[in-house]
């Protein structure tokens, strides 16, 4: 399967100390004079992918706010409709019955409002009360500083949620003297979840000098927000925590849960893409919810940072989970960026690509996560091909006619007699 990302997320900013807020760090690059080109062979490329998400043309990099909602799988991502580089990021929108084939929509977000101005920047989706759809999303405003929005579909009663308005009370949240957040390492807001005293609670991904840090915020109306004392969890010398994703999973079974959900049934997972390293690490733990801390497991502490599990073990980062409510599964998605260089990926005219959508679960020895792709992939196997039982030798062809590499998989098994069993 698909695998983890070297990422090129962010612009490069170099600012001074301003009205006390710690001075931006971000070293990320984006090629503002290659942005507008792009290829107009997009549909004639021979290493475009099948089965794997990707949008016609341009570039594309991490999942946002993924939510089922009135029989329709809602993707949110970041794209630059201008070109095969990152850059003049918008939300890009596309829906999907069976979170394989996707239509694609209008961008839902794209900078409208000094508190985006800049960018509109990675986020996640609530479902709210009354089955009301949110996102919080970082948003970039007139002083290159992140702070954080929301939007809500402009009509309730569409299933395909078309239209996304804004809060006038953006930004909702922001960097200020008083909270010492560094201006440019606090981003990517992930889904809420409620607490026992009903209030909402979300984290937010920074950093102070090197310890990664997920910040918490806590609401009541997920309008008014109040940053808590402490953060989630943090850990030294991990660098900035991007794109963080923090849920439960039931310790026995494959079910998902609600996000919300916490109780003796149930282990929580606390996910970081580190920019650092470009790869996703993951925690498992406990959540006291009396405390609001993230407690991990033996075996995951900081200092063991290097041994820590990761979804993917190539190519993979950005990733997000959401609970399909409808099938009662927690689905896993991520962003794969190819190794190609940006004079190639100018002239194919696209970039990047969402792995297969995983079902994610815990393994039963509560050590690591187990994923699979969505049984709905499936579907897309037609016209197998069987042969007799063949030992092959070392060297030897073994052609298969009748289809093309393109498209097709291949299951092979075999008899180890070192170990009497079948692989």
């Amino acid at each position: 399967m698909t695998i983890l990302s070297t990422m090129w997320l962010m612009p490069l900013f170099t600012f001074i100390y301003v009205n006390g807020i710690l001075p931006i760090e971000a070293t990320h690059h984006v090629y503002r004079n290659l942005q507008s080109l792009s290829s107009d062979d997009s549909f004639k490329q021979p290493y475009r992918t099948a089965y794997h998400f990707q949008p016609p043309k341009n570039w594309i990099n991490d999942p946002n706010g993924p939510l089922s909602y009135k029989g329709l799988y809602h993707l949110f991502y970041q794209y630059n409709p201008k070109g095969a580089v990152w850059g003049n990021i918008v939300w890009a929108h596309s829906v999907s019955t069976d979170l394989v084939n996707w239509t694609p929509l209008d961008p839902a977000i794209f900078p409208s409002q000094p508190s985006d101005i800049n960018g509109c920047w990675s986020g996640s989706a609530t479902i709210l009360h009354g089955n009301k759809p949110a996102i919080l999303y970082t948003g970039i405003d007139p002083m290159n500083h992140q702070v954080q929005n929301i939007a809500y579909p402009k009509n309730l009663s569409d299933p395909f949620l078309r239209e996304w308005i804004k809060s006038p009370k953006n930004p909702l949240m922001e960097p200020t003297s008083e909270n010492k957040i560094n201006a440019s390492s606090f981003r990517d807001p992930t889904s809420g979840w409620l607490g026992k005293d009903g209030n909402w609670r979300i984290i937010i991904g920074s950093k102070r000098n090197t310890r990664g840090i997920a910040i918490l915020y806590k609401s009541k109306d997920f309008i008014n927000w109040i940053k808590s004392k402490h953060p989630l969890h943090s850990a030294k010398g991990t660098g900035m925590w991007e794109c963080p994703d923090f849920f439960p999973v039931l310790k026995i079974g494959r079910f998902g849960v609600d996000t919300s959900l916490n109780s003796d049934d149930v282990r929580h997972v606390l996910k970081v893409s580190l920019d650092d390293k470009k790869h996703d690490y993951y925690l498992i733990g406990t959540y006291n919810d009396e405390k609001d801390k993230f407690v991990p497991d033996k075996g995951f502490e900081e200092e063991n940072i290097e041994q820590i599990l990761r979804y993917d073990y190539g190519k993979y980062y950005a990733s997000k989970t959401f609970f399909d409510d409808g099938k009662n599964r927690r689905i896993l998605l991520g962003w794969v960026n190819e190794s190609s260089s940006v004079a190639d990926d100018i002239k194919k005219g696209w970039s990047g690509i969402h792995t297969i959508p995983r079902t994610i679960w815990l393994h039963k020895s509560g050590k690591q996560l187990i994923q699979w792709p969505v049984v709905e992939v499936e579907k897309l196997r037609v016209n197998p091909v069987k042969w007799p039982t063949k030992i092959l030798k070392g060297g030897e062809l073994f052609p298969i006619n009748g289809v093309t590499a393109a498209q097709v998989s291949y299951v092979f098994f075999y008899y180890h007699k070192s170990y009497n069993a079948i692989f």
